[in-house]
C-alpha cells in the first residue's frame, strides 16, 4: 500500500504538500453523509479513467472521515497482480489527476485528505469473473445457491444452499471450475455467492508481493499510522 501524505497533511504529486484555505477547506460539523457519497462519485469520475489508462482495474474506491480530514482509499488490480512499483506509479498518476481536476473545477474533497493506493488483500471477496480468474490455483470457500442439500449442511443455512471448499482450476467469463474432495465441479457465477480465498500456511510464499508492503511509502519508508483511527467514519460502499 502506498499512502500519499502524512497524518496531518494532504499531498500532491511527488509528495508536494497542498495547502487548503479556510474558504475551501473546512467541513461543516454535522455535514450530511450524502456529501461523502457525492465526493466518492466525483472521485470515481477522475480516478477510474486514470487507473484504466495505466492498465489496471479499479476494484474499490472509498472515502472516510479521519478526524478533521478525509482518507481516499483506492484499490487496484490486474492479471498477474500488482507489485509495489506499480502501486507507486498509479498513486503518482492518480494524485496528478486529482490536482489537475481541482485546479480546473475546485476541491473534490473539501479540506485536508490523504490518498492511499493498494492492491486487494487475500480477504477481499471474489465477486466478478476476473476475480476468480486471477485466483486460479487458490483454495476458496463459496456458497453454492440452489444446490442439493447435504446431510452435513449447517443448521440455519438456507435450504438448497451449501458451502463448498475447493481449488480454482479454471475460470472464464461465464463459469468457474473447482476441484473439491468429491471431484471437479463447474458452476455458473449466478449460482455462487462471494468466494473467499482460504489462507494455506504451506503456500504463504504465493501471497502477492504487494501484501508485504502495507504501510510503506513510495521510497519504502514507514508511514505513520493515522493517530485518530477511532474517529474514522467509513463511507458506505
Amino acid at each position: 500500500m502506498t499512502q500519499r501524505g502524512r497524518a496531518t497533511r494532504p499531498t500532491g504529486p511527488a509528495g508536494r504538500s497542498r495547502r487548503t484555505d479556510g474558504s475551501r477547506g473546512g467541513d461543516r460539523a454535522g455535514a450530511p453523509r450524502t456529501d461523502l457519497a457525492a465526493r466518492r462519485a466525483r472521485l470515481r469520475e477522475v480516478i477510474e479513467p486514470v487507473v484504466t489508462r495505466e492498465g489496471y482495474d479499479l476494484e474499490d474506491l472509498s472515502v472516510s472521515r479521519a478526524g478533521r480530514r478525509h482518507v481516499v482509499r483506492v484499490i487496484v488490480d490486474a492479471d498477474g497482480g500488482v507489485n509495489l512499483d506499480a502501486v507507486a506509479d498509479v498513486s503518482r498518476a492518480v494524485s496528478a489527476a486529482l490536482d489537475a481536476a481541482e485546479e480546473s473545477g475546485g476541491d473534490i474533497v473539501a479540506g485536508e485528505y490523504q490518498l492511499e493506493v493498494s492492491s486487494p488483500g487475500v480477504d477481499r471477496p471474489l465477486t466478478l469473473p476476473r476475480h476468480w480468474r486471477r485466483n486460479v490455483g487458490r483454495l476458496v470457500k463459496v456458497t453454492v445457491r440452489g444446490a442439493a442439500a447435504l446431510p452435513e449442511q449447517r443448521d440455519g443455512q438456507p435450504a438448497g444452499d451449501r458451502q463448498v471448499t475447493g481449488r480454482v482450476v479454471a475460470a472464464d467469463d461465464e463459469r468457474v471450475a473447482l476441484e473439491t474432495g468429491s471431484g471437479r465441479t463447474e458452476h455458473m457465477y449466478a449460482e455462487l455467492g462471494p468466494g473467499r480465498v482460504q489462507v494455506e500456511f504451506n503456500r504463504l510464499d504465493e501471497i502477492d508481493e504487494a501484501d508485504e508492503f502495507d504501510g510503506a511509502g513510495e521510497d519504502g519508508e514507514d508511514i505513520d499510522d493515522i493517530d485518530d483511527e477511532d474517529d474514522v467514519e467509513d463511507e458506505e460502499r
